[in-house]
């Protein structure tokens, strides 16, 4: 995924601002409503086209997940039932590479690394700064969905994703989510939700979005999943991920979950 003869700006700061304050408070206000924010086009097509072209042939670096989960990314609690909301397994098939493995003359690095980024993200989340993940495999990573791989419903460890999505498929892979699905922050994790959801009782909402597109999503009290890939073309997405406090990494069950090793 390296830079190579690309000419295009890697964001289209022309269609979003995103330096500008009134902007950013319009974006805000939209994540606040919403729960997600969608900044369309963000990244041009000659980026993406690019990105596509350099990543695609590394699905088989990619390591798949088919082990199962809970939705809260860490171990079984063995002083609850299996079947007790925190137990409940769920599958995670889709594949990734790591951070470890994006080449650092990628564009994906000059957008990861971009102040004026970064600048907005502050802004629209109302934070005053962002973190790499303090693991080697956590900040950038670009997923690979082929037909019948899915992500799992689960909780985010980080407080909200950066996501774009890079090559849609033919059917399936729609992002569903359950806005405030627990209360993280007063340590109410939201069982009866967790159950009725996993049951097909609960109603979900579904966020729309194309490639090239930057959506912004508060995950880590938003129950949410990917649902099967349907078709032949792979869903291409890459997570940008970022912290409001300094030295977060995964836990090691998640990191043994997603990436099949540790750091």
């Amino acid at each position: 995924m390296g830079r190579g003869d690309l000419v295009t700006a890697p964001l289209d700061t022309a269609r979003h601002p995103l330096t500008d304050s009134a902007y950013q408070a319009a974006c805000r206000e939209r994540l606040d409503n919403d729960g997600a924010l969608v900044l369309a086009g963000l990244v041009p097509a000659p980026v993406i086209d690019e990105i596509v072209a350099e990543a695609a042939p590394r699905i088989d670096e990619a390591f798949f997940a088919d082990s199962t989960h809970n939705v809260y990314l860490t171990d079984s609690d063995p002083t609850l039932a299996d079947d007790h909301a925190f137990n409940r397994q769920v599958v995670s098939s889709k594949g990734l590479i790591a951070d470890d493995q994006v080449p650092s003359d990628s564009p994906l690095r000059t957008i990861y690394a971009d102040s004026g980024l970064r600048r907005f993200l502050c802004a629209v989340l109302s934070i005053e700064a962002i973190h790499a993940y303090n693991d080697p495999l956590s900040s950038i990573n670009v997923h690979f969905a082929p037909r019948g791989r899915e992500l799992g419903w689960h909780f985010d460890n980080s407080s909200f994703a950066v996501t774009l999505l890079l090559q849609a498929p033919q059917a399936g892979g729609i992002f569903e989510y359950v806005p405030a699905a627990r209360a993280s922050g007063r340590g109410e994790q939201g069982y009866e939700t967790v159950d009725a959801v996993l049951d097909g009782l609960h109603p979900v909402e579904i966020l729309t979005f194309a490639s090239g597109d930057l959506v912004l999503f508060r995950g880590c009290d938003a129950l949410h999943r990917v649902t099967p890939t349907i078709g032949d073309i792979t869903r291409m997405l890459v997570v940008f991920a970022f912290n409001d406090e300094p030295g977060v990494r995964l836990s090691d069950s998640a990191l043994a979950t997603f990436y099949g090793r540790d750091a």
